[in-house]
């Protein structure tokens, strides 16, 4: 099994090198192929929906976007008036996401930085959402760094996660037909269920409960999300 530091390692090394250029043109408004199109329309119903799962005033409140990429959900809670803390691996799509905001009128602020989410001293968080930025892990580190972020968070995590479906098991088979190099870090599904057992019985989450859930499918773009709420 590969390890959390193993696939942290791919995951840098991914995207910021190998598909830097890739990643960027993706999350713009450059024409992109019918496939890449695809996984742009699913992030942006992701996102929104992640969105509307916070509250619409996010006025002092403090939230971690983990793994936010180029920053455009750390824009939109900024806009809702959030002080938001950026964390991404990598620190050429930080650069990007930093250039993106410029001069972006914001209610509140973001402030980007390189790390590991699972791995940081920030303080606490009114709210904690990881969109995209699980699914590369295996089940066991994926609750591990949840559990790690459910003890600085004061009200929810959003997160999403791959769910084990045959279609993204026989999408992941075609993607190891491509040379190693164009290869995006493999992906590690998760059943619901087993997210539900771990949430239910681990001591970690004792004082956490599944809250909202959904799923969006589109082309090659399969993603689950799930809300974990304070008791």
């Amino acid at each position: 099994m590969v390890t959390y530091e193993q696939r942290r390692q791919e995951i840098e090394q991914y995207f910021d090198r190998t598909a830097a250029d890739t990643w960027a043109k993706l999350t713009s408004d450059a024409p992109v192929g019918r496939i890449r199109q695809t996984v742009r329309e699913g992030r942006d119903t992701m996102r929104a929906q992640l969105l509307d799962w916070l509250p619409e005033d996010l006025s002092g409140k403090r939230v971690l976007d983990a793994g936010c990429g180029t920053g455009a959900f750390s824009v939109e809670a900024s806009r809702r008036g959030a002080d938001v803390v950026a964390v991404d691996l990598s620190p050429t799509l930080v650069a990007l996401a930093q250039e993106r905001v410029g001069n972006t009128a914001m209610r509140g602020s973001i402030d980007f930085q390189v790390g590991d989410m699972a791995h940081l001293d920030l303080g606490t968080f009114d709210h904690i959402v990881a969109m995209d930025s699980l699914i590369h892990y295996e089940s066991e580190d994926g609750l591990r760094t949840l559990a790690a972020m459910a003890e600085t968070v004061n009200s929810s995590i959003v997160f999403t996660f791959a769910p084990k479906t045959p279609l993204l098991t026989a999408m992941h088979s075609v993607g190891q037909w491509f040379p190693r190099g164009n290869r995006s870090p493999a992906i590690a599904p998760m059943a619901v269920s087993q997210l539900q057992r771990a949430v239910a019985s681990q001591p970690e989450f004792a004082q956490w409960q599944m809250a909202r859930d959904f799923r969006v499918s589109r082309g090659f773009y399969i993603s689950h999300a799930m809300e974990l709420t304070r008791r």
